[in-house]
């Protein structure tokens, strides 16, 4: 059994506090787009897993699609699984492939074993794995908060609008960027901004990670700047980057302009 695991933009992201344990509580919008990994599972005599595509170091068995597998294990009887992910969507970008692979993981496993598992169960399971891992069971629009894993339903449809992502090879620490950020209720809520027209959002949709992170890279400004300049009607960097999108409202082919760098371009479904 195959699935495809999607990657994830952040639409505005707001850092608003911190937390007593040492997280912030944020505000954003995911977005699911069709940039995609592949995970099958087939019966086997022995569980093994097996990575291509996109080199990933560490050891295997701390893949977040293993973590999945354990998850479910601790409750659930399940057989012997040869774990193939065939691995497209960039890491360190700020895409959320990672936690994709480890919730599409957990819906496939329910569905090849007949586990009958309910979408609130696997919302709880995936949230043991990671922060905006449970925004991937159900896969749609939702307003983030908490942690990034308080999700509200948005009503927001970016269908035919044409999505050009690009990442550039430059790593960015997560928790060092945060470290930089003056945590602040957003002036404007996300939720109210979505609802206006998307050639509105330059002028008040942010993301409070991009000031340090282009500081720290400039880099990454210079392609949200280029993806403007090339017609983009908003740009911006996804979560704490390095990954930069860009909405045009026509087909655009930019992968010359940005040849140093991996450049995905496309319809949203």
């Amino acid at each position: 059994m195959i699935c495809f695991p999607n990657a994830k933009i952040n639409l505005g992201l707001n850092v608003v506090s911190k937390r007593p344990d040492g997280y912030h509580n944020i505000e954003t919008v995911f977005y699911p787009i069709p940039v995609r990994d592949a995970l099958e599972i087939v019966p086997a005599e022995q569980t093994t897993f097996h990575q291509t595509g996109l080199s990933i170091t560490g050891d295997p068995e701390q893949n977040l699609v293993m973590k999945a597998l354990f998850r479910l294990q601790e409750k659930y009887g399940i057989p012997a699984l040869e774990i193939h992910l065939l691995k497209t969507i960039p890491f360190g970008a700020g895409l959320g492939g990672g936690s994709a692979d480890a919730a599409f993981m957990l819906k496939l496993v329910n569905d090849f074993c007949r586990l009958d598992i309910s979408i609130k169960e696997l919302e709880e399971v995936a949230a043991t794995i990671g922060a905006d891992c449970p925004f991937f069971i159900q896969n749609k629009p939702v307003f983030a908060s908490g942690t990034g894993n308080i999700f509200e339903p948005v009503s927001l449809s970016l269908k035919n609008y044409h999505l050009v992502l690009v990442k550039p090879d430059i790593a960015v620490s997560t928790p060092k960027a945060y470290s930089m950020i003056k945590p602040a209720p957003a002036a404007v809520s996300l939720k109210e901004i979505i609802r206006t027209p998307v050639n509105q959002w330059k002028d008040s949709m942010i993301n409070d990670f991009e000031e340090v992170v282009f500081s720290q890279h400039p880099e990454i400004r210079k392609i949200k700047e280029d993806l403007y300049a090339a017609g983009a009607i908003y740009a911006a960097m996804s979560g704490s980057g390095s990954s930069v999108f860009g909405l045009f409202e026509n087909p655009v082919s930019l992968k010359e302009l940005f040849c140093e760098h991996y450049v995905w371009e496309g319809a949203l479904d």
